[in-house]
């Protein structure tokens, strides 16, 4: 009996064994064809939203749980070789986050204090507004020195910075827009002083700081720092970067700009997927610097090198968008579903891509929903701007027989009303800095910033422009023949 029910014991004990084995196996295999899948839907939907928005190349980042779910590259360069997962990008404003962290490390090990003033790390700083003097480490960190745009020229300063040790000079120049962390302003030389002050208390050049403790730590082997943008388009590695305009993407080396500190990493999808995996399963900051470092600020949700929020169902994220004008990068970091996605573009700011859709719609695909793509696409708006240049074209000449038929019901008061309404879409390009500069928070836009991310509706307001002042010169030649005549 007892032989029975041990021959019975182990009988069982082997179905159970055979039955887990097979399960597993069924599982492993489900989970492979689930993966599978998975990216041929990412795949898909990056694919079609490329072509929706006409972006020519970008890369792919995506961190899961312990591993690099996905990293791959898009398009193609201007020579038709192939973009790949190894492709470097510019991640403009991404930077900022890697800026932070090496101010943290620094920090950590007590050579920074977060709270001193940035002037005691620079004594000879002489500046002509004493609040400077009041500017911390945190409110830097924050952007919420008191410095802004409007008041200390960035992407408009000519001629630009060549060094971190020519940054201190504005300092000392510079009146506040407001007293140190009492309002936000976001405003990248902020940045600019935070790589310096890295540097100064280092003893390293800025870029050798953060390949030696934040790249190299990583295994971000393809991951670099320049100081601006012209190393930027010197880099063959580097896709070309464009613009869009009347539904072309059209090829253009980034402008001029000094990047060092906070927009001058480029990275690769691989890399990407590295770095924020490091967010949530990292070593390179001790639990409380963490903390601090994906916690939100105490004025609005900037905190340090991120935009710590909460998405729609509660959970905790880390996000950054990062801004040129002939590239674009967008980064979200789900810190409580441990899971991160940046993409990278070659094409620049425009007013009608949405680039922090890929986002959501990766996302999705991610939690096992259906991503969508707006029908307010790029591609479909540049259609409509299109279209109403062609509309204000043929308006333009049926109004010109109309003016024809009624030439002798035309008065001085008419005259008026008629010359302000036709010098509207002049007065709007006349406004446009001030009006962008209103619309992005008191950021201060180059004009050929303004170019390539208005380029459609700048052109259609030129072809209204012009219109009107055929039509202007025909009403006053009108209204000088009527006086003459005795009409008016």
């Amino acid at each position: 009996m007892l032989k029975m029910k041990r021959r019975m014991y182990i009988t069982i004990s082997c179905l159970l064994l055979l039955l887990s084995t097979m399960c597993n196996t069924s599982v492993s295999a489900n989970e492979a064809r689930d993966r599978t899948e998975v990216l041929q839907e990412i795949d898909e939907y990056m694919t079609r939203s490329m072509k929706a928005n006409h972006i020519k190349a970008a890369s792919l980042a995506i961190a899961n749980n312990d591993e690099v779910f996905y990293a791959k590259g898009y398009g193609t360069f201007a020579d038709g070789q192939s973009v790949t997962e190894e492709t470097p990008f510019p991640i403009a404003s991404l930077s900022k986050s890697f800026t932070a962290l090496a101010v943290l490390q620094l920090a950590d090990k007590g050579m920074i204090d977060l709270d001193a003033t940035y002037a005691s790390y620079f004594p000879e700083l002489s500046p002509k507004d004493p609040r400077v003097l009041d500017i911390t480490i945190r409110h830097l960190l924050n952007q919420t020195s008191g410095l802004n745009d409007k008041v200390n020229p960035d992407m408009t300063r000519n001629p630009q910075f060549q060094s971190l040790n020519e940054t201190n000079r504005l300092l000392n120049k510079v009146q506040l827009a407001h007293n140190p962390g009492t309002a936000y302003s976001y405003h990248n030389p902020n940045y600019v002083l935070l790589a310096n002050l890295v540097e100064s208390v280092s003893g390293e050049f800025f870029s050798d700081y953060l390949k030696k403790h934040i790249f190299e730590p990583l295994g971000m082997n393809h991951t670099f720092s320049v100081t601006s943008t012209q190393q930027i388009n010197d880099n063959k590695t580097i896709p070309l970067g464009h613009y869009l305009s009347l539904g072309r993407s059209i090829g253009q080396s980034e402008p001029l700009w000094f990047i060092e500190g906070p927009a001058g990493i480029a990275s690769t999808a691989e890399d990407m997927s590295l770095w924020m995996l490091a967010q949530y399963h990292g070593s390179l900051l001790s639990p409380a610097l963490m903390k601090q470092y994906h916690t939100a600020g105490t004025i609005g949700p900037y905190g340090i090198g991120w935009l710590a929020n909460q998405d729609e169902s509660g959970r905790r994220t880390i996000s950054h968008s990062g801004i040129f004008w002939t590239y674009k990068s967008e980064e979200m970091v789900y810190l409580d579903d441990q899971m991160g996605i940046a993409v990278m573009f070659n094409s620049g700011l425009n007013a009608f891509v949405n680039y922090s859709a890929f986002i959501d719609g990766i996302a999705n695909i991610m939690r096992g929903e259906k991503p969508t793509i707006s029908f307010l696409n790029g591609r479909n708006m540049e259609i409509i701007v299109i279209a109403l240049i062609l509309v204000t074209l043929i308006r333009g000449v049926f109004a010109y027989f109309r003016i024809r038929r009624r030439n002798k019901q035309l008065t001085i008061s008419k005259l008026i009303l008629i010359t302000f309404g036709r010098l509207i879409p002049v007065l709007i390009l006349l406004s446009l800095s001030p009006l962008v500069t209103f619309i992005g928070g008191g950021r201060v836009l180059p004009w050929l910033g303004i170019w390539t991310t208005l380029s459609s509706p700048i052109i259609w307001l030129v072809v209204c422009s012009l219109v009107n002042f055929v039509h202007l010169a025909f009403y006053y030649y009108i209204y000088i023949e009527n006086k003459k005549n005795g009409y008016a």
